[in-house]
């Protein structure tokens, strides 16, 4: 086949991605926790970035109903010179302190005259003083401060020890040996959040070089620190550990615990004949299971939770609609600092410096239109969902309507994929609480009597109506489920019943009757 050369030309269209739209996009699905974050490395980083100042100035930081603050220099003395009157000097005056004691009807005996000790002035380094050497802490009572010897603020902030440091200190009373301290010291360190101990003792005995049988010897002596449960390898060893160290591991017990699994079915008859026990004492025990900790070391060290801080609130107004506005403590403040921007570029010599600081510039001004776009979007995705949404805020979760995300964008001119982006990790403050703004869009359930399509989202709120109004020796099945909704007008299908039914971790009818069986009898 002959090859030979050739000039072609063709049109075509081709989407290309800026960086600027990148940054763009990034900051748009970004949550205001990951904002507040990208905001400060690029303050570290851009040196034409500043944050805007949000303290209040001087002369507006007053109390309610204080006079405001008089200018220095201001006409109040006496002679209306504008000069300050001397207070030092006004104080010590032996008139006016005559003047003033006629004035109080007090014994003059019990006057406050500045004798006190704390009020003496400060010894010379070196000095000999009633307490000790001055400068010097004496008996380790901490540095001097002039709130007193060890007085220091931050010498008596404590910090809350975590699992690791709660455990290294029962370590010396466990262990003696100090290979064993060793072995110990790596096992602490492999423990997650919860004190389990995921990685196998295989492994860890491969990675210290020491035995199996000598690595499983310590990691029985450390099951017993506390709290009780730390270094279970799995929940049944946790529940056991901890039963043990009630004394409450009896065979039944232990049985009961070996077969979770039937108690996660609620297969309470098959649980009672294995471990030999009627109801009753079957009921003690599972209230004795129900009493443990599954996470033990969850309850030593700080508790780090992170609240759900809203995007957006939603508040009603006098006249019955409702009022959205911004959080205005989530958005960062940034300016382009442009008189320093002068300066600099004035300075620049080199073409090297000229460019980097046009560069500077251009990034600077991007992100604060950037973050500005992104409020407005943020914003006005939020007023159209509570427009389409304005009847859950007055009913609540039954009155939630189906909507899509081509819904919200159609009617703000946007297009779905930004829509998508706006209302992922962001989160809304309404009167019936903080919901992700996702939380809004449902799939739409058709009516069977031709009506308005019903939310899905409000279905599974009234299937959980239903049962938990049911009636224990009348536990509804999920056909009887099923009529009773076509009975209101939603049409839905027996398996659609059992997908949120699971959904909201509600166990089958059948399991539902053992267990209220067994909670009657």
């Amino acid at each position: 086949m002959p090859m030979r050369q050739r000039l072609e030309i063709r049109q075509g269209q081709s989407l290309v991605m800026t960086p600027q739209l990148q940054q763009a996009i990034k900051l748009l699905q970004m949550s205001n926790i990951e904002l507040q974050s990208y905001v400060e490395m690029e303050l570290e980083r851009n040196p034409l970035l500043e944050r805007t100042g949000q303290e209040e100035p001087e002369e507006r930081r007053r109390e309610p109903g204080e006079a405001p603050r008089e200018e220095a220099g201001g006409g109040n003395d006496a002679g209306g010179s504008g000069e300050a009157p001397d207070l030092a000097v006004a104080l010590n005056d032996d008139g006016a302190a005559a003047e003033r004691l006629a004035d109080m009807d007090a014994d003059p005996a019990e006057i406050f005259n500045n004798d006190s000790a704390a009020d003496a002035p400060a010894p010379a380094p070196g000095q000999m003083t009633d307490s000790g050497w001055a400068g010097m802490p004496s008996g380790g009572a901490g540095p001097q401060t002039p709130e007193g010897p060890g007085r220091d603020l931050e010498a008596t902030l404590s910090t809350e020890a975590t699992l690791s440091e709660h455990l290294e200190e029962q370590l010396p009373l466990v262990l003696a040996d100090p290979g064993e301290r060793i072995i110990g010291h790596h096992l602490i360190g492999v423990l997650d959040d919860a004190g389990y101990l995921r990685e196998p003792v295989e492994s860890i005995a491969q990675r210290l070089g020491a035995p199996q049988e000598r690595v499983f010897a310590v990691l029985k002596k450390m099951q017993a620190m506390e709290p009780p449960g730390v270094f279970a390898r799995d929940l049944k060893e946790c529940l056991k550990l901890q039963l043990a160290e009630k004394d409450r591991l009896d065979p039944a017990m232990e049985t009961l615990v070996d077969n979770l699994e039937l108690l996660a079915k609620r297969d309470f008859a098959r649980l009672g004949k294995l471990c030999g026990v009627g109801n009753e004492d079957l009921t003690d025990m599972l209230g004795e299971i129900r009493a443990l900790n599954p996470r033990p070391g969850g309850a030593i060290g700080p508790l780090v939770v992170q609240p759900v801080v809203p995007d957006v609130f939603v508040r009603a107004a006098p006249d019955g609609s409702w009022i959205v506005e911004l959080n205005s403590e989530t958005l960062p403040r940034v300016l382009v600092n442009n008189q320093y921007y002068a300066t600099v570029n004035a300075a620049a010599a080199r073409e090297k410096d000229k460019e980097y600081i046009s560069e500077c510039m251009a990034k600077a001004s991007w992100l604060v239109k950037s973050l500005a776009q992104r409020a407005r979007t943020i914003l006005a995705v939020s007023r159209e969902i509570v427009r389409q949404q304005d009847a859950f805020l007055d009913k609540g979760v039954e009155a939630l309507r189906p909507l899509t995300l081509k819904t919200v964008a159609d009617a703000i001119g946007m297009h779905e994929s930004t829509v998508s982006r706006v209302t992922s990790n962001k989160y809304m403050a309404t009167p019936r609480g903080i919901f992700e703004l996702k939380y809004f869009f449902t799939t739409a359930i058709a009516s069977s009597e031709g009506g308005e399509a019903v939310s899905a989202e409000a279905v599974r709120h009234r299937i959980k109506q239903l049962i938990d109004a049911e009636d224990a020796k009348k536990v509804l099945s999920d056909d009887k489920i099923v009529d009773m909704l076509r009975a209101e007008g939603i049409e839905l299908a027996r398996r659609t019943v059992a997908k949120y039914r699971e959904a909201l971790g509600i166990p089958s009818s059948l399991q539902r009757r053992r267990e209220k069986r067994m909670l009657n009898s």
